[in-house]
């Protein structure tokens, strides 16, 4: 930086420091694949990819009587497979989790550790981080769920518009097209829902929120906000 000389403006410029630095850098060429996650649907395609590598299973964990596992599937330590569960891979099961009774894992699903996924729930093309619970009676479909979510029963992603158009996301106020006709909720850490909540398809869910019993959510929720939806609050001041 000390050898960096006044531009034609007279001013040291930020571009000239850089190409300087660069000349003492070494350069590797990398040939593999390299993709942007700047938006949040990338993170799904992108797992997908990875998952897609999986060229082998790893079962560490309990598996009950009359689960089904096809393809290639990784189930960590001390996790536990309940009976009347259908695992479909490539898929990654982290440690100390509990899928079942009577689950529906789907293929490119990644779900983390401490985790627990009930009876009669379907995951399909998704990430479900550490400590999270989905207990009962729900479809999660083409999302990203963080860490220590709480699903109520009955708690929908839906992942595809009636018009079967291409789903669009609101990002800084715009709204971007994800390219995904699928794509379902992006919904932050330490979320609780209550029962029977149905998601639109792209909507965002900001960490601490909590969405209200039978609430239909179609805009984007902002971190830590109580979502009451209009039309009940209609319902509730008659």
């Amino acid at each position: 930086i000390d050898k960096l000389k006044p531009s034609v403006r007279g001013e040291y410029e930020l571009t000239d420091a850089i190409n300087q630095i660069s000349e003492n850098v070494k350069v590797v060429a990398y040939h593999g694949l390299w993709m942007d996650i700047g938006k949040p649907w990338d993170i799904i395609e992108i797992n997908k990819i990875f998952l897609q590598r999986q060229t082998f299973s790893k079962i560490l964990g309990e598996i009950e009587d009359n689960v089904k596992i096809k393809g290639t599937v990784i189930i960590e330590e001390n996790s536990r497979i309940k009976a009347g569960t259908y695992i479909e891979g490539p898929a990654y099961i982290g440690k100390n989790s509990t899928i079942g009774p009577n689950a529906y894992i789907r293929p490119y699903t990644v779900i983390g550790s401490n985790v627990k996924i009930g009876a009669f729930n379907e995951i399909k093309e998704s990430i479900i981080m550490e400590d999270t619970k989905i207990p009962h009676l729900s479809y999660v479909g083409d999302s990203v769920i963080c860490e220590d979510v709480n699903f109520g029963a009955g708690t929908i992603t839906a992942n595809l518009r009636f018009d079967e158009k291409e789903v669009k996301v609101t990002i800084k106020n715009e709204r971007v097209n994800s390219n995904r006709k699928k794509l379902g909720a992006i919904v932050g850490a330490h979320v609780r829902t209550g029962i029977n909540v149905s998601i639109l398809p792209g909507v965002k869910i900001g960490a601490y929120a909590w969405i209200f019993p039978g609430a239909v959510v179609d805009r984007d929720v902002q971190r830590g906000e109580f979502f009451f939806p209009n039309y009940l609050k209609r319902f509730s001041s008659a």
